[in-house]
Formats: C-alpha cells, sequence, structure tokens
C-alpha cells in the first residue's frame, strides 16, 4: 500500500527493504492488583514488546531512501505487539536474563542478516535495527547490569556520580557501551586487584551484574 501510495510499482525496490523496531519492556506490577478480583497471585509480570515504527526503501538509482509506512499511533496498544509475557519482578536479573536470553539470541541473528520473504509473487529482502525506547530507567539497569536506580552512579551510559552531574551537567559525554559493562563485570566477579568493596565499586562504576541486553535509545 505505501508503494501505491507513493505512485510506484511492486518491483521498484531491488536493494530490499528496511525496517525500524522499537522495543519496550517493563514490569507490570503485582499480577493480583491489576486485574482485581480472584485471589490474590504473589507473582509479578514482565512484558516485552515491539512496534514497527516504520519501514523505507531505496528506489533503484536514487540516492536517498524514503519512508512507505509510518506507526501513526507508535505508542498505542493496538500497535504494541507483546512477544513475551513473563512471571518474574524486573529485579530478578538472573530470570530476566533466562527467559529473555533466546529473545536476545534471535535478535542479534536478525540484525547481522537479512530477512527474505515472498510478497505478492517477488522475494523482498528486510532489514531490521531495533531501538530500546520504550525502557524506563530501572529496566535499562536491570538488562545492562547496573546496580538499581538509587546507584550513586547516575548514568548508564557514562561514569559520573549523582555529586558530579549536579555539579556539572555539560561536560558529560558517552563513555561507556555494553562491551565494556561486560568487561567491568568481569572484574567485579573476579577482583583481580584484590582490592576492598569500596575500592572495586568505584573501578567499576556501578556495573553489579552480568548484562545481558544492550539498549539502544534514540
Amino acid at each position: 500500500e505505501g508503494l501505491r501510495e507513493r505512485g510506484l510499482d511492486d518491483s521498484t525496490c531491488t536493494s530490499g527493504f528496511t525496517v525500524v523496531i522499537k522495543e519496550s519492556c517493563d514490569g507490570m506490577g503485582d499480577v493480583s492488583e491489576k486485574h482485581g478480583s480472584g485471589p490474590a497471585v504473589p507473582e509479578k509480570a514482565v512484558r516485552f514488546s515491539f512496534t514497527i515504527m516504520s519501514i523505507s526503501i531505496r528506489a533503484d538509482g536514487e540516492e536517498d531512501a524514503f519512508t512507505i509506512f509510518q506507526e501513526q499511533k507508535p505508542n498505542s496498544e493496538l500497535s504494541c505487539r507483546p512477544l513475551c509475557l513473563m512471571f518474574v519482578d524486573e529485579s530478578d536479573h538472573e530470570t530476566l536474563t533466562a527467559i529473555l536470553g533466546p529473545v536476545v539470541a534471535e535478535r542479534k541473528a536478525m540484525l547481522e542478516s537479512r530477512l527474505i520473504l515472498s510478497v505478492g509473487g517477488l522475494l523482498r529482502s528486510f532489514r531490521f535495527f531495533f531501538r530500546g525506547t520504550g525502557y524506563d530507567e530501572k529496566m535499562v539497569r536491570e538488562m545492562e547490569g547496573l546496580e538499581a536506580s538509587g546507584s550513586t552512579y547516575v548514568c548508564t551510559l557514562c561514569d559520573s556520580t549523582r555529586a558530579e552531574a549536579s555539579q556539572n551537567m555539560v561536560l558529560h559525554s558517552i563513555t561507556r557501551c555494553h562491551g565494556e559493562n561486560l568487561e567491568r563485570y568481569e572484574i567485579w566477579r573476579t577482583n583481580p586487584f584484590s582490592e576492598s568493596a569500596d575500592e572495586l565499586r568505584d573501578r567499576v562504576k556501578g556495573v553489579s551484574a552480568k548484562p545481558f541486553m544492550e539498549t539502544q535509545p534514540t
């Protein structure tokens, strides 16, 4: 439909479609509380979901890509597809890791390959980009292996403490990535320099668990 609206032929695009997906993940609190009536359920739930935000193509011979689909209501329940609903507390890092591990592996495979589907009798190739914009601070910290939101270290992307951030909000830069958090976790786990707890904590700057998912903000 997007191609038709642009007055393009079905076979215009041979280079493939680019799909941007918004990921969301958050705790849903105590389940019994959410649904009312019935017995109290002691478990909490977490929902992992995704929304197709846009699809674009680069027509043959054209420099710029253009969008053939844009989600009009990206925050609506109707466009947000639940992929995984789990009984787990969002602070339970180990269980979250175990349940979402396969989803992370699948996503990684999709990022590094192309999906080829037959649509309208033609083989179409799709590339995917994931943006983790539906995560709040608590969830990002949990997934990237950082201390909880009350941590002295205020930022998930740099090493500033709250005191430093309150003194200077201008000179921060993005200084860490997922890979570095993994390295810091190994230092936290093995303590190679035989440091005290405080020295070790200062070295890893708030990394306290093994990160299992890199959230990429936009």
